[in-house]
């Protein structure tokens, strides 16, 4: 079987809020089944997090209308709080999101190593919409 590497994606987001309260929502069981989700269509109907470095997380992401659901999760490699988290996803892929306190605000940044099954754009798209709704729910709450 060819497989196919590419490139890191990184996409990016600045929430007018403090770091403080950015890690709070972010980590936060309560706060990530009201955000984690790409589109309208789909929601997060079950999250756990252990944000530390050995700890684990895992988050359900399903279609409203019950057509489909799986499982997001993985074990952090490094955490440092209200600053970084490392993680590696089920499937081994890495992920790496910085939080930059920039007083009444914080910029997020997450780099995370695609998978080979869906185009890049998309994948891009995807986790971007899903930080984008991290930051509607942010910055409103």
């Amino acid at each position: 079987m060819e497989t196919t590497t590419h490139s890191p994606i990184t996409i990016e987001a600045t929430v007018n809020a403090p770091v403080a309260k950015v890690w709070e929502y972010w980590n936060s069981p309560e706060h990530i089944t009201q955000w984690c989700a790409a589109s309208d269509d789909w929601h997060a109907p079950y999250s756990d997090n252990d944000p530390r470095t050995g700890g684990t997380f895992k988050t359900t992401m399903a279609a409203k209308d019950g057509s489909f659901s799986f499982d997001f999760g993985g074990e952090y490699s490094n955490v440092v709080d209200n600053q970084l988290m490392e993680y590696a996803m089920g499937d081994g892929r890495k992920v790496k999101v910085v939080f930059e306190d920039q007083g009444d605000s914080t910029r997020i940044i997450e780099t995370f190593d695609p998978e080979n099954q869906n185009p890049i754009e998309m994948q891009r798209g995807g986790w971007q919409a899903i930080l984008d709704n991290f930051k509607r729910h942010t910055e409103t709450n």
